[in-house]
């Protein structure tokens, strides 16, 4: 697997597939979401390699080694996609005064008080 980071003259790629990541550092906290090209191509020997392309530049496999974009860490958990801006939109829904709803809001109109 090629992983030559920065802007390189990829040449033609025989296949490109869309993959999209969570992350979330294990250290800081911090959470991101980043969409690959992953480019499929051939080298001189007719071996297959590929290329992750994020944002028009070459990166290092997300897989392998991620590194926290806020502080470097390697301890980085990868999700399927939308898992951060799930968490991110529930939090500003906490923050806005939204209901969160419980079991227990459910069961209320259930609950029976005794006469007395």
């Amino acid at each position: 697997m090629a992983e030559i980071a920065g802007q390189t003259d990829r040449g033609v790629a025989t296949a490109v597939v869309h993959e999209s990541y969570s992350f979330a550092c294990m250290r800081c906290g911090h959470g991101w979401e980043q969409s690959y090209e992953i480019e499929h191509h051939l080298d001189g020997d007719g071996n297959e390699f590929v290329m992750y392309v994020a944002a028009g530049c070459v990166v290092p496999s997300p897989l392998s080694r991620p590194t926290c974009l806020n502080c470097d860490s390697h301890v980085v958990r990868i999700m399927r996609p939308g898992q951060v801006s799930f968490a991110q939109s529930r939090l500003q829904g906490e923050r806005h005064g939204r209901h969160r709803w419980h079991l227990s809001d459910l069961l209320h109109p259930f609950h029976h008080r005794k006469a007395g």
